[in-house]
């Protein structure tokens, strides 16, 4: 019994310090991930911890299933409208980018540790998938926003990798075990059946989910607990089924998170939890499975595979990917630099330890230095990456409460909750009429402790609490006049976007008079949304993205599908 209360104690204590260790941490923008590593490596048997911990078996299973359910909480929060721009070059990424990245490293790996062509891809493609988790929690830490088109692409690339390197993987496990070189057919044959039957049952098993839970009448706190329960019941079947559970998983979350859904707000809270959960377990577990003093004899040749890694495949894969996308240089030195390795390659080279393979505590070693150098160097830099390549953009969304409002058969609302500061635009501006978006109701303002009964936006003051009742997609011009900006100076709206704002429907001829700008005569009659696409030889405009004229720069404010609704005009400075 007091073994157990200890066990207890000692586990509650190490979470809740892991957990109080990374908000300290993420302020100076130390990888969350580095730190539980560490965590678990001092915990661990030659570190103060003194924990002999070699279970192979059970490290695989709980990585597996914290795996499944962080894969399962990307897919929840992923919103479709990403796909427009983020879609087809992620794909390209997450399968083309994973082979050719597979095949640089792996073909190195072979020459220089004297390895099998074979075995050196079986490394390369443990190494293949990214952990772009990892990198936005980097810069959500810091106060960065990406571009659009960036965010997307490698929010999906890191949800649809990693059924890509575990495939990889478990193919050439099972290519060297049976001594078999017929590379070329088992490969296409088992790409088909794991990612067919991966999207068939992750898409057939999210509608299913979506329509029982819609369904069932229960109490709140189940909804969430219902969904995880049948997320993790499809990765069960499908991976049984022999297909890929992780790809499963993830396109499940992707249905129900873009769904109508009961509770969805509570579900997406509880997930985004549990994952975090999960990932905290995942990497105290995987550090204390390492044995430090086994990683020195493999230092040098690991250091020289993740040079080889970061700077010739993952940047080869990402220019040829991106080629056919005409993505700018610096959004593409951006993707290459932050392909971040996180949890998946570590547990991937579990599996090689679980089929007894000759080398596969080197594969073990060398994996786990590759993730430690990518999270020291490339971790510690995304969000520098990310300014000097002019990257980011206004924050768009700050609320203060968000209570999704569950009405049986009506549209979706939201009760979006503010606290006033005393630099919050309505508060500084003292407007006569503010003119909330129509969808938007004011539903009470708290004064103090006491409730007032006049709902005047003109006499608002700080530090009164603003609750109104609006559509999801007004809540971004609700920040606009409720939220006190919190940007630097260099993304305010003005030194971002301009001095001016113009239609996106205005004529390129209006403003070529305005600025005397020197442009072609058939440029004249075209609008500036026609005008930017084209010169940016993009069908899909983000905000942020700049066309630089010789006396004005164009910055795409406001965009709605593939139109352009508004720009900012920017003067440049001569001299």
């Amino acid at each position: 019994m007091d073994i157990t209360n200890q066990i207890i104690l000692v586990a509650s204590l190490v979470l809740f310090a892991s957990i109080l260790d990374s908000v300290v941490t993420s302020r100076f923008g130390v990888p969350l991930l580095l730190v539980f590593l560490f965590i678990g490596m001092l915990l661990g048997e030659e570190g103060p911890g003194g924990i002999h911990f070699d279970d192979v078996q059970i490290a695989h299973l709980f990585g597996s299933l914290a795996l499944a359910i962080i894969l399962f909480d990307g897919g929840l929060v992923t919103p479709f409208r990403n796909f427009r721009v983020g879609l087809k070059p992620a794909v390209g990424l997450a399968t083309v980018g994973v082979l050719i990245t597979a095949a640089v490293t792996g073909l190195f790996a072979a020459w220089w540790l004297g390895l099998h062509w074979m075995e050196g891809l079986l490394l390369g493609a443990i190494v293949g998938s990214t952990d772009a988790a990892a990198v936005f929690s980097l810069l959500r830490s810091q106060g960065l926003e990406l571009k659009q088109r960036v965010g997307a692409t490698l929010e999906i690339e890191s949800g649809s990798n990693d059924p890509m390197a575990i495939f990889l993987t478990i193919v050439l496990m099972e290519l060297i075990i049976s001594g078999s070189d017929d590379i070329g057919l088992v490969l296409l044959l088992e790409f088909v059946r794991q990612m067919g039957l991966g999207a068939l049952f992750g898409i057939i098993g999210g509608l299913g989910l979506v329509r029982l839970i819609n369904r069932l009448e229960m109490s709140t706190g189940l909804y969430p607990l219902a969904v995880m329960a049948g997320g993790l019941s499809i990765f069960g079947i499908t991976s049984v089924l022999q297909g890929s559970g992780f790809l499963a998983i993830y396109l499940a979350g992707l249905v129900i998170g873009n769904r109508p859904l009961q509770s969805s707000q509570y579900i997406k809270r509880f997930h985004d939890g549990i994952a975090r959960l999960s990932q905290i377990g995942m990497f105290l577990m995987l550090g204390l499975l390492v044995t430090p003093s086994e990683l020195l004899p493999v230092a040098s040749d690991a250091l020289l595979f993740a040079a080889v890694l970061t700077l010739a495949a993952r940047p080869l894969a990402v220019w040829l990917c991106l080629l056919p996308f005409r993505f700018p240089w610096r959004e593409q030195v951006f993707v290459g630099w932050v392909g971040l390795r996180g949890a998946v390659p570590i547990i991937l080279a579990l599996f090689p330890l679980l089929a007894g393979m000759d080398q596969a505590s080197m594969y073990f070693n060398i994996v786990f230095f590759v993730v430690l150098v990518s999270l020291l160097i490339q971790g510690w830099t995304v969000a520098s990456s990310a300014r000097r390549l002019g990257l980011e953009v206004p924050p768009t969304s700050h609320q203060v409460q968000r209570v999704e409002l569950d009405i049986p058969g009506q549209r979706e609302l939201e009760l979006v909750g503010y606290r006033l500061a005393k630099d919050t635009p309505v508060v500084v501006e003292r407007r006569d009429a503010v003119r909330l978006p129509k969808n938007a109701r004011v539903a009470a303002v708290l004064r103090g402790k006491h409730l007032i009964e006049t709902l005047d936006l003109s006499d608002l003051r700080p530090d009164d609490y603003l609750y109104l009742i609006a559509d999801p997609a007004d809540l971004a011009d609700l920040d606009r006049l409720f939220v006190a900006s919190a940007a630097p100076e260099r993304l305010s709206d003005q030194v971002f976007f301009g001095e001016f704002v113009l239609n996106g429907e205005a004529r390129v001829g209006d403003l070529a008079a305005a600025y005397a700008l020197d442009l072609r005569g058939s440029d004249h009659a075209l609008t500036l949304d026609a005008f930017i696409r084209r010169d940016l030889h993009t069908a899909h405009p983000v905000i942020g993205d700049r066309l630089q004229l010789k006396t004005v720069d164009l910055v795409v404010r406001e965009v709605e599908g593939d139109r352009i609704l508004k720009v900012g005009l920017k003067l440049v400075r001569s001299g």
